[in-house]
């Protein structure tokens, strides 16, 4: 239970210095914390917990005010990244934070592309994606090192102490 309360809190923590901090000084040069969140905390749980926290993480940035685009859309992505990254984060979390840093600024262009979002071209997404993409990798190795002390220990395999609970168990 307190696990599933800190991960809410780093994403809560995230949320707040990404729209009060990091998009108001940095204007296009920001990197996505709560992205980064969310993949650094999916190689801590898992890929079910992290498919779990993406979703919320990704539904609460999708209700932050200043929301241009569709509801539900960064709940997609940061979902099928959070499961991504739990799978990959058991072997090598840096590369699984790295290389959703890298892809998570291209499939919500493509997401937004898909459902007909105004102004994403080919232009704009050939300058956006690398200059996003740059920025994610800087701070990803800050967001994974804040996520690794204030998360602690090692990853936990399935059993207690899940976000998600083991519903199976007792079912012959």
């Amino acid at each position: 239970m307190a696990r599933n309360l800190l991960a809410a809190l780093l994403l809560f923590v995230a949320l707040v210095l990404q729209v009060s901090v990091v998009n108001r000084l940095l204007l296009s040069w920001a990197p996505d914390l709560v992205l980064l969140t969310v993949a650094a905390l999916a190689t801590r749980r898992g890929p079910v917990p992290g498919a779990v926290i993406g979703f919320c993480g990704g539904l609460a940035y999708d209700l932050l005010p200043p929301s241009n685009h569709t509801l539900g859309q960064y709940a997609l992505v940061l979902c099928a990244l959070g499961y991504a990254a739990g799978r990959a984060g058991d072997r090598v979390p840096p590369v699984a934070v790295a290389a959703c840093a890298v892809v998570a600024p291209g499939m919500l262009a493509g997401l937004g592309a898909l459902i007909g979002a105004p102004g994403v071209t080919w232009p704009v997404l050939a300058t956006a994606w690398p200059r996003a993409a740059i920025c994610n990798l800087v701070a990803a190795p800050l967001v994974l090192w804040a996520v690794k002390v204030t998360h602690g220990g090692h990853r936990r395999r399935a059993g207690g102490g899940e976000l998600v609970p083991s519903w199976r168990r007792g079912t012959a």
